[in-house]
């Protein structure tokens, strides 16, 4: 549906039109102490559960302090939700109704809009993963033995999942150099971005019963940004044998914007073609096709770094979440698993410093004369994202952002 339909003010090109409405939580000024569903609209945020009321359909669904019921609620009620939101904003006859329900999006503060059950974060790119083989075991082989049979993956740790713009302090911990005789313990010389997408768990399963393939848009009820910070100091002395830990577990940084699937309808395309024919339960050439073409920005000090197409993911968000439930784990409402550093071939598209600088070797120039091969302090990081939409438009997917602090 076009922008045009909304009795709003907004731009024909918004990508924030009611062909997309990110969902959020918000506190404002008239209540600052109670969390409120909103959905964004151009520059404006609706308070769901005020507007509800106003059109004389109350929902305990939208008057909720965070997503978690609307998205334990299941994809019949997703669509009948986003259904009335769409109506509300594009009949006239809602217009006097819910027009006193919409916010500035300057005027509002935005929180993390569900709380988290689980977090998995995947290694899902065959650009990145043979990046970082390359620098890590030059002369050999760059993928690992299993990487083109199962999507790759860890455990992280769901308590450190922040909104974006909550600062993020170095992480402390031991690091080994090569060279060192010894650990020592410290601050981490060598802090990293991973710019990722997220998927987030609606629907929950049952313990034992691995979820296939095709319940994947039953389960999941949208998407956000990501960025998984590393610690690659802290990373390289602890991941063997059991993988990453500390260097991980300090931040990992959302976007306050869900997106949902529906409104994705227009991004999807099928994945690059495998030349490693996978098993029966991850095996989607006859399935529904879920890449999804979104292009990324990484911006460094409001300098753009990299551009990240996620089009080119080796595994889907439909076979990680097979994956992830194949052994008999289940899913709970509010999980959460991200994508993995999204890398593209050229070495403009690359979703880490460690890559954009080749671990170090390579500075990162940036327009202001300065140079980065990691993070230093003060440093600001933001992801942004775009989806195709339907005749030309483009869904928005808000930013992540993140400054780090000593």
């Amino acid at each position: 549906m076009s922008t045009t339909a909304t009795w709003l003010d907004l731009p024909a090109d918004s990508p924030y039109g009611v062909h997309n409405l990110p969902y959020g939580v918000f506190t404002a000024a008239d209540r600052p102490g109670r969390r409120r569903i909103g959905v964004r609209i151009g520059e404006l945020v609706l308070d769901a559960g005020a507007a509800a009321r106003a059109v004389g359909a109350p929902s305990a669904l939208l008057d909720a302090e965070s997503l978690n019921p609307l998205m334990a609620s299941g994809r019949s009620t997703w669509r009948a939700v986003r259904a009335a939101l769409t109506s509300w904003l594009t009949d006239e006859a809602h217009r006097d109704a819910v027009g006193p329900c919409l916010l500035p999006l300057a005027d509002v503060r935005l929180h993390l809009p569900f709380e988290v059950a689980d977090y998995v974060d995947f290694y899902a790119s065959e650009h990145h993963a043979t990046n970082l083989g390359k620098i890590f075991r030059p002369g050999q082989e760059p993928l690992t033995p299993n990487w083109k049979h199962l999507p790759i993956g860890y455990h992280g740790r769901a308590g450190t999942v922040v909104v974006s713009g909550t600062p993020v302090a170095r992480p402390h911990g031991q690091r080994k150099a090569p060279a060192d005789a010894a650990p020592s313990f410290g601050p981490s010389l060598r802090l990293d971005i991973e710019a990722e997408v997220a998927f987030v768990v609606g629907t929950p399963s049952d313990l034992g019963r691995p979820v296939a393939l095709d319940g994947f848009a039953e389960h999941v009820f949208g998407v956000c940004l990501l960025n998984d910070w590393s610690a690659r100091d802290l990373q390289a002395w602890e991941y063997v044998p059991l993988g990453p830990f500390l260097g991980k577990s300090f931040a990992t940084s959302v976007a306050p914007w869900v997106v949902p699937l529906e409104a994705l309808e227009h991004a999807r395309v099928e994945p690059p073609a495998r030349d490693v024919e996978p098993l029966p339960y991850l095996d989607d050439r006859k399935a529904e096709p879920w890449g999804l073409d979104l292009a990324m920005e990484v911006s460094l000090n409001g300098n753009p770094v990299s551009r990240p197409p996620f089009a080119g993911m080796y595994w889907t968000a439909a076979q990680q979440l097979a994956h992830l439930t194949v052994n008999g784990a289940n899913l709970r409402t509010g999980d959460l698993y991200g994508s993995g550093t999204v890398s593209g071939p050229e070495p403009e598209q690359r979703g880490s410093l460690i890559e954009l600088s080749w671990n170090g070797t390579r500075p990162l120039e940036l327009p202001d004369g300065t140079s980065r091969t990691f993070l230093e302090d003060g440093d600001e990081v933001s992801i942004t994202a775009t989806a195709p939409g339907p005749g030309g438009l483009r869904v928005g997917f808000g930013e992540v952002t993140g400054r780090i602090t000593g």
